[in-house]
């Protein structure tokens, strides 16, 4: 599940991710939160917080991630991901070099920090 936090502001979103992401997650919430933001300021920016129940995406929500990750490279300026297993951290220091926005990965502890850091 995606929940929205209220740390989200401006042209800063801030979410939870929780359990195993679905296309459902994507298409209802997620996406369509990131569309009005990047109408609205053109390039965004991302906190992710990936709590202990976190297990990752079904196949559904990985496609959604990768045609709209694809479509949008240039249009995140920094990413951050909080609390991230070493598989995320490993696969979104990858991803990194294929965009053109900063990307970060803080300790859970470390979720104020990356929330300041975004929004700099």
């Amino acid at each position: 599940m995606i929940t929205i936090l209220p740390e989200t502001s401006g042209y800063a979103l801030v979410v939870k991710a929780s359990g195993k992401l679905s296309a459902e997650n994507y298409e209802m919430v997620f996406i369509p939160f990131l569309e009005k933001l990047l109408k609205q300021y053109g390039n965004i920016r991302l906190v992710m917080r990936l709590d202990d129940t976190f297990t990752g995406w079904d196949a559904g929500a990985m496609w959604d991630d990768a045609k709209f990750g694809m479509h949008h490279l240039n249009d995140f300026k920094k990413i951050a991901f909080v609390g991230a297993p070493k598989w995320v951290t490993w696969a979104t220091k990858v991803a990194s070099h294929l965009m053109g926005g900063e990307l970060k990965i803080f300790p859970p502890t470390d979720f104020s920090e990356a929330v300041v850091w975004v929004k700099q």
